[in-house]
């Protein structure tokens, strides 16, 4: 997994602090105990101190060199409250409203990432993806240039039998259900930009669609190229195909055959799915029958790094979304 060794390797050159808001989660206990191990992040944990070191003693896990805070009995309460009550008062906070969400673990984690007190949050163990981004979004903000929060799987293609090597940005196939052309055009560049991020290589992105080069006629197909012209006209330089079906995508020679003047030459490193239905079947198809190695949901465009898990994640993976956090936050401020 050269990509992903990539990413630990970065991570671990230039460790960041990053909070784990579900921090009586077994799970995310073993992460915490991992990532700061391995040396690839300052890991701070949310929830009752005694109930984390109780269930870390019962898995033999060693907290050594991690801070454990109580939002509940936290000393930042009322800094991070008024400043809660300034971001949202227009939305109707009251100051006693602030003070209630800041003693949740969840929007703890947040506002320390906002007020720069952490590098990046990561949460979504317990909580679901919709509070996880919501909270993100009234606290850390949208990016400078970004309209619009999506999602993207890292796609670890890493086996033997894998023609198509390597890591592969794959999305949005956790969040925006059905983006017009505007918003698939920005999911499009957002992505990009995680890919020079995470990849450390240039993207190469392909807007997939039932048709390719105009092979068919439909308003799905429409929505697809009108996003390519988008992005064309905003990343003049990046390289990009649309409408393409994923063969020619990620398939050199019928590429050459199907895709005239084709920017990526069949070798897509990005793949936007249309909509989240394309996206949710594609990614777990790849993962499931393709065996590929599938790590997020990974949110993009906010101000600062606030990440997503599956419910059903394991501490490994975990551990994974830290160290994408990480190189994250040291690309925000590069």
């Amino acid at each position: 997994m050269k990509a992903l060794n990539n990413i630990f390797k970065r991570a671990g050159d230039d460790p960041r602090h990053i909070v784990l808001a579900e921090g009586e989660d077994p799970r995310i206990i073993e992460a915490a105990a991992t990532a700061t191990e391995r040396g690839i992040s300052r890991i701070t944990l949310l929830g009752n101190a005694a109930a984390i070191a109780a269930k870390a003693a019962e898995q033999g896990v060693s907290l050594d060199g991690v801070t454990v805070t109580d939002p509940t009995d936290s000393a930042e309460i009322d800094r991070y409250a008024a400043e809660l009550h300034r971001l949202r008062e227009a939305k109707g906070m009251t100051l006693g409203k602030a003070v209630e969400l800041m003693r949740d673990p969840l929007h703890y984690a947040q506002m320390m990432v906002h007020l720069d007190d952490a590098d990046g949050s990561v949460c979504g163990a317990v909580y679901t993806t919709g509070d996880t981004v919501r909270a993100a979004i009234q606290i850390i903000g949208m990016g400078e240039n970004s309209s619009m929060v999506s999602s993207f799987f890292l796609m670890m293609l890493c086996e033997p039998f894998h023609e198509l090597k390597g890591g592969v940005i794959f999305s949005d196939c956790g969040l925006v259900i059905d983006p017009d052309s505007k918003q698939l055009a920005q999911i499009a560049m957002s992505a990009s930009n995680s890919a020079r991020a995470l990849l450390n290589e240039e993207p190469k992105v392909a807007m997939l669609s039932f048709s390719t080069s105009g092979s068919a006629k439909h308003a799905a197909v429409d929505k697809v190229v009108e996003a390519t012209a988008l992005v064309k006209e905003q990343m003049p330089d990046l390289a990009i195909d649309g409408d393409v079906q994923l063969d020619a995508a990620i398939v050199a020679e019928i590429a050459e055959r199907k895709v005239e003047s084709s920017q990526t030459q069949g070798r897509a490193n990005v793949l936007i799915f249309p909509n989240l239905e394309a996206g949710n079947i594609g990614y777990k198809l790849a993962e499931r029958i393709g065996k590929a190695d599938a790590i997020g949901p990974i949110l993009q465009g906010l101000k600062k790094p606030a990440n997503d898990l599956s419910r059903g994640c394991s501490a490994n993976d975990v551990v994974n979304v830290i160290a994408i956090t990480v190189v994250q936050a040291q690309t925000a401020e590069g």
